[in-house]
């Protein structure tokens, strides 16, 4: 029933409008400072590879992530200098015109998760939860947005493309 009013819902979609603005604000802002500001995510890799979240019992929780911030992470800094702002912003950039929100929300709740185990708190449990509802309500977190022409333009194409392969084979 829930799920229903979140993917159906013209009421729902206003709600989902606000969270879906508060949400981009937060990512372009953050994502913009980066680009124009000078980025370098090293600092950030090596403090969370260098104080890694631990349990009670003092082991490190996310063992295999820290493994991939030191074997892959660090040792390809340029990328992830490049990624991280452009990522941000442009997951800002999506959940503000509100064009292609689910993939922009996905992508955002990839870089929560990522801070996450990297041991950031901040306002990433917020985040996260509030980018699941946007996450489960699909479409209609886009409706009041450029998604109300792309989505439809997307299905068209690709409805289109399908049949013509399947009236080929």
């Amino acid at each position: 029933m829930f799920n229903n009013f979140l993917r159906e819902n013209k009421i729902s979609a206003a709600i989902l409008t606000i969270i879906r603005l508060y949400l981009g604000y937060s990512w372009f802002t953050a994502g913009f400072h980066k680009l124009t500001g000078g980025f370098d995510a090293s600092g950030f890799l090596k403090g969370a590879t260098a104080n890694p979240v631990k349990g009670p019992d003092g082991n490190m929780v996310y063992a295999w992530y820290i493994d991939f911030l030191k074997d892959f992470a660090l040792p390809n800094i340029d990328v992830f200098n490049t990624i991280v702002p452009w990522g941000e912003t442009l997951i800002g950039l999506g959940l503000l015109l509100g064009c292609l929100t689910t993939a922009a929300m996905f992508f955002g709740l990839v870089m929560n998760f990522s801070f996450f185990l990297a041991g950031t708190v901040s306002h990433n449990p917020t985040d996260i939860f509030l980018g699941f509802i946007i996450l489960t309500a699909g479409y209609n977190a886009g409706r009041i947005g450029l998604d109300r022409w792309v989505v439809p333009f997307f299905r068209k194409t690709i409805m289109t493309h399908t049949e013509k392969n399947k009236a080929a084979a």
